[in-house]
């Protein structure tokens, strides 16, 4: 009975908190068909000018009657808050913030790191009906109204850029390939990648003449157009065409199953398995609670509250109860809490130290950090002694009177909560937390932690951390090294270089080298930990100086760990540790070097992880990191993952950005992997290191974005828009030398199985197929017996004449005989060659390709994504598409060459293949 009741119990608590994580989440919610406590946040680096925010407010306006019409009178943006950054004017107007904050706003205003780049993009990395994590505007954008040209209105530019954030839709156009040829009608032609098919347009090439942009016909290549031919629309259409193609001219649709473009070469159809942006919607939760308002324009109007972040103020409730005697975890935690007072808590922010065990004790009260001295006695407070059992809400109750106390309210506050330990009556604080405005951070320690403790975290916006017991404080350090602010200020934030820990023999060496790049350098911190007696050891600095064991401070409270403060801007280059294990047995020794940014005016190489359970079949675990340098995505580092969990091996996943497996985009600075070593129900810690060694590192450009029009046709005019800014080779390549970055994040998993779940191959995404020396061509990117990981053991090859038919009756296809191809390992490149003279290829023959992989268990992977062959050169291939020859006085004809070519081209390969009518299915022979 009493078992029943602690279950009653647990699935009352967790009841409780879900409700109120519906009612009062930092997230954006659906009420009534509008979407509610949508956050907006201004980065503190941009200069005030309320026209941001007047504008911003019109945008969405207008973008909630617009979302209104084009979703069939279902959605609409119902109140907005928008974050003023501390660095403007206070104003009596604007409220305190509480549990939102600039890191978790659903739109950023910011500058981009290269200069008149003004695209709003979605940062959206992962599968299709999953939210993307956040819209990005530049100021420009709001301010410049000659961007309207180029963009549209800006409220179809807001619906454009929501539809990819909220309902995880992709662009139905394609810079990288904005024609392509189409069976649509009964012969092939020239079509543009758009959605619906058949929009009216024409092929131009746009060069620079003088001081003014001139169009020209473009070139015809013998398949599509010369590289550089844009497609310029014509502004009044005779059918609807999709918001998320061009959002520049009149929209008043999504495409759906009707209209959609399932040929296009678009990501949407990539992703998206070839379904409409409209039937993705219809999937989606928001569609299921929602029903069609009875009305012409949405029921209410926008309204908007204007928020202004504080100074920070943190105060660390930490766990002191007698199991924190176990793994020396209270030693542990006072190292990893003095490295967060010391070296990653910012200048200027306020903290203050309780410890709770049986009741709650305030150690330090709430206190400005000024300079090294206020952090030096804040330090002095941290507890050495556990004893007595758990109580998590006196904890928590202490924490924050102790914030009210200095601030009088404890809106926009943060609580760090560290406990190992159960406690029964966590609801009793429940009210408390929902009413504070206070985020709290979860870090659960060991494996008794409380079960239903990240729901505070979840409650209330904050990050949800844990930690295995270590023999070195390395794991929790790290742990506490994420805690920064969340104003959008990285100028000031701590960012980890490393943090490593090895099991070193008697005698034996470990060696560590710690590349200081030019975007970090100041406040630089090196730690050296160990588990039994101190190593010798010597740090070398990238000019041959050299610290030793003399030149670091040892605390007097924990004789295990040893820190040397680097003063001014450290030195760019290789920094080297040398350390000896000179105990009398095998220790664990750990180094961990911290940095802060080296100038306020250059952005540094940031890493940024997290685990998520994915929306897709088998819902698995998929690891993300992400590598910026300010808002550019960082191209060509190397990312490690290692994933921990109690009473399990550590696992090492090196994280890709190839566009196969779990990665959705190829080249956008996200490096992912499916995670399928589960363990079952628990706490799963991931640690990232991404490095670059000695390289010139790209900078890439953001996807997802808004389409940039080169130009349009309106009452029989052309208008040339100035092409799209791009990157010079000197701004796409950061020399930032060799550079390090250490990042962590956590996630729970509730899992029932009895034993670890069997994955199959993970979808081939990037299937490409050309025609070469009369032989097809077929390249793609391994997957991996396990989703991403290991190899496959076989591959199906199907091929047909029809898109669709391929996609829905994969099985009924024409087989590819592939049986001498052996699979490689996931994430290496395969290429399949097939003989094309056992069949015949008539004029106007496009055949499709689509590939499943299966593993060792028969599991199957989905279907691919379905590529295509083409036998046809188009005779008017450089005619405008859907051209109207009557109200058109610039018609572009094809030349007498292009047609001769055309047609002996059309000669030569209609020779080179002989029909074979075989009865049943066609097999193609694989090319030996």
């Amino acid at each position: 009975q009493r078992q029943v009741m602690e279950v009653i119990r647990s699935l009352i608590f967790l009841l409780s908190f879900q409700l109120l994580h519906v009612a009062k989440g930092s997230m954006v919610r659906l009420n009534e068909n509008g979407y509610e406590d949508l956050v907006v946040a201004i980065n503190p680096h941009v200069p005030e000018d309320p026209n941001i925010i007047l504008n911003m407010m019109n945008m969405i306006k207008n973008a909630s009657n617009y979302l209104f019409e084009i979703t069939k009178h279902r959605f609409f943006f119902k109140s907005v808050k928008i974050i003023i950054p501390k660095t403007w004017k206070k104003n009596s107007t604007y409220s305190r913030l509480k549990t939102e904050s600039y890191d978790k706003a659903d739109v950023i205003i910011a500058d981009h790191y290269m200069k008149h780049v003004d695209d709003p993009y979605t940062l959206q990395y992962r599968g299709c009906k999953e939210k993307g994590r956040y819209i990005h505007f530049t100021p420009n954008f709001l301010l410049n109204d000659n961007l309207t040209k180029v963009y549209g209105e800006k409220g179809h530019v807001f619906v454009h850029e929501w539809a990819h954030l909220r309902w995880g839709v992709f662009d139905e156009y394609s810079n990288d390939v904005p024609f392509y040829v189409s069976r649509n009608s009964k012969k092939a032609s020239v079509e543009a990648t758009s959605c619906p098919a058949g929009v009216a347009g024409r092929p131009i090439f746009v060069e620079h003449s003088g001081d003014k942009y001139v169009s020209r016909p473009c070139r015809y290549d013998g398949q599509l157009y010369e590289k550089g031919c844009v497609f310029i629309p014509y502004i009044r259409q005779n059918i609807s065409h999709s918001v998320m193609w061009m959002q520049n001219i009149p929209s008043i649709a999504f495409c759906d199953k009707n209209t959609h473009n399932s040929e296009a070469p678009n990501m949407q159809n990539k992703i998206c398995n070839y379904k409409s942006t409209w039937e993705v919607i219809m999937e989606s939760d928001d569609f299921r609670n929602s029903a069609v308002v009875n009305a012409s324009a949405p029921p209410s109007e926008t309204t908007f509250t204007l928020l202004q972040t504080q100074d920070r103020a943190v105060a660390l409730v930490l766990d002191v109860s007698a199991s924190m005697s176990e793994s020396d975890r209270i030693g542990h935690l006072r190292i990893a809490a003095e490295d967060f007072l010391l070296r990653v808590i910012e200048i200027g922010s306020w903290a203050g130290i309780v410890t709770f065990a049986s009741d709650a004790s305030e150690k330090a009260p709430l206190q400005q950090i000024t300079n090294d001295a206020a952090r030096d006695k804040l330090v002095q407070c941290l507890p050495t002694v556990p004893r007595g059992k758990t109580n998590i809400c006196a904890g928590i109750r202490k924490g924050l009177k102790l914030i009210a106390d200095k601030m009088t309210t404890t809106y926009g506050s943060e609580i760090v909560l560290l406990t190992d330990g159960e406690d029964r009556h966590m609801a009793a604080c429940l009210d408390l937390v929902k009413q504070s405005g206070a985020k709290i951070h979860t870090v659960a320690l060991g494996p008794d932690a409380a079960k239903e403790l990240e729901e505070f975290s979840k409650l209330t916006g904050g990050l949800m951390l844990s930690a295995t017991d270590g023999a070195t404080p390395s794991k929790l350090s790290r742990i506490f090294g994420v805690i920064t602010s969340g104003s959008g200020d990285i100028s000031e934030q701590s960012i980890q270089l490393e943090n490593k820990e090895l099991v070193v023999q008697r005698s034996g060496w470990m060696n560590a080298t710690v590349p200081v790049d030019r975007t970090v350098g100041n406040d630089t911190f090196f730690s050296i930990s160990w588990s039994q007696s101190q190593p010798f050891f010597f740090l070398r600095d990238p000019k041959g100086k050299e610290y030793g064991s003399s030149d670091f401070t040892i605390n007097n409270s924990n004789r295990k760990t040893a820190r040397l403060s680097i003063s001014g801007t450290a030195e760019v280059g290789d920094w080297q540790f040398c350390i000896k294990n000179v105990h009398t047995a095998t220790q664990s020794i750990s180094v961990t070097v911290t940095s802060r940014p080296a100038s306020s005016d250059v952005p540094p190489v940031r890493t940024a992880v997290h685990m998520s359970r994915a929306n897709r079949a088998f819902n698995p675990v998929v690891v993300y990191a992400e590598v910026s340098q300010g808002f550019l995505p960082v191209l060509g580092a190397t990312v490690i993952a290692t994933i921990e969990t109690d009473c399990a091996a550590a696992v090492t996943l090196e994280l890709l950005d190839n566009g196969a497996g779990a990665d959705t985009i190829k080249d956008d600075g996200i490096y992912s992997r499916y995670f399928t070593s589960l363990q079952g129900t628990g706490r799963y810690s991931v640690k990232v290191h991404a490095h670059g060694k000695n390289i010139t590192t790209r900078l890439g450009s953001r996807q997802n974005r808004a389409l940039y029009l080169p130009g349009y046709k309106e009452n029989g005019k052309i208008y040339i828009n100035a092409p799209r800014p791009k990157f010079t080779d000197k701004e796409a390549q950061a020399k930032l030398g060799s550079f390090s970055r250490i990042s962590t994040s956590s996630l729970v998993v509730n899992t029932r199985e009895d034993s670890a779940p069997v994955y199959p191959p993970c979808k081939i995404t990037d299937l490409h197929a050309r025609i070469e020396n009369n032989t097809i061509v077929l390249s793609w990117t391994a997957p991996g017996g396990d989703f991403d990981n290991g190899k496959a053991d076989r591959y199906i090859i199907k091929s047909s004449e029809n898109l669709l038919d391929l996609r829905n009756h994969f099985d009924r296809a024409t087989s590819v005989n592939c049986s001498n191809l052996i699979p490689k390992e996931a994430g290496r490149e395969e290429i399949f060659k097939i003989k094309t003279d056992n069949f015949v290829i008539e004029i106007d023959t496009i055949i499709y390709f689509a590939i499943r992989a299966v593993d060792h268990t028969k599991l199957i992977s989905e279907v691919s994504n379905i590529a295509q062959v083409t036998w046809f050169i188009p005779p008017k291939a450089s005619v405008p598409l859907n051209y109207d020859s009557n109200n058109d006085s610039t018609n572009i004809t094809v030349s007498i060459a292009a047609l001769c070519v055309a047609v002996v081209c059309t000669i030569v390969i209609s020779t080179l293949y002989v029909l074979q009518k075989q009865k049943g299915r066609l097999d193609i022979e694989a090319m030996q």
